[in-house]
């Protein structure tokens, strides 16, 4: 059975953390309650979708969690008067994936000492996983910004880039 309470705790700390990382990362106060509800949907979605239950894997949550902030982070942005990367890129900190980064590096220091096939594939596993979740965190955050621009590729001139004479 899935404890739904566990869920909604985990997106109340994701929520928790972006907050932490937007006054760091000194985000206006007028943007820090809308990290706060884009980071606890994004820990909703993830680890809702993560459950045993629903079956999807980590890559898939993270890239469906980070999707949805991309897409929220548009709107929203426009509603609180900020770029969507401050409330986009706070969001999804809390997404990214210490543990496999961790074992990867200790993967590394043990494959030093212990030069079997099991220690280097569980590094190489690892890796390619935390590799694959930032990719999909970063796909997922920008790839809404940058299909829902304001600007158009109309305004680009080549022009000013290449100038007579030069």
């Amino acid at each position: 059975m899935v404890d739904w309470l566990d869920i909604v705790l985990k997106g109340f700390w994701c929520g928790v953390a972006a907050m932490g990382f937007a006054v760091l990362f000194n985000a206006p106060t007028r943007a820090l309650l809308s990290i706060f509800l884009c980071a606890f949907v994004a820990g909703l979605i993830k680890f809702s979708i993560f459950n045993p239950i629903v079956g999807g894997g980590i890559i898939l949550a993270s890239a469906l969690a980070a999707t949805a902030v991309g897409f929220a982070s548009i709107p929203v942005s426009h509603w609180r008067h900020v770029p969507p990367v401050v409330i986009g890129i706070p969001a999804v900190i809390p997404l990214i994936p210490g543990s496999f980064a961790y074992r990867t590096i200790l993967g590394l220091i043990n494959f030093i000492y212990n030069t079997e096939v099991e220690v280097l594939t569980r590094m190489v596993h690892n890796g390619l996983m935390t590799l694959f979740i930032i990719l999909v965190l970063a796909l997922g955050v920008t790839l809404p910004m940058l299909l829902f621009r304001i600007e158009s590729v109309k305004n680009f001139r080549l022009s000013t880039f290449f100038k007579k004479g030069q």
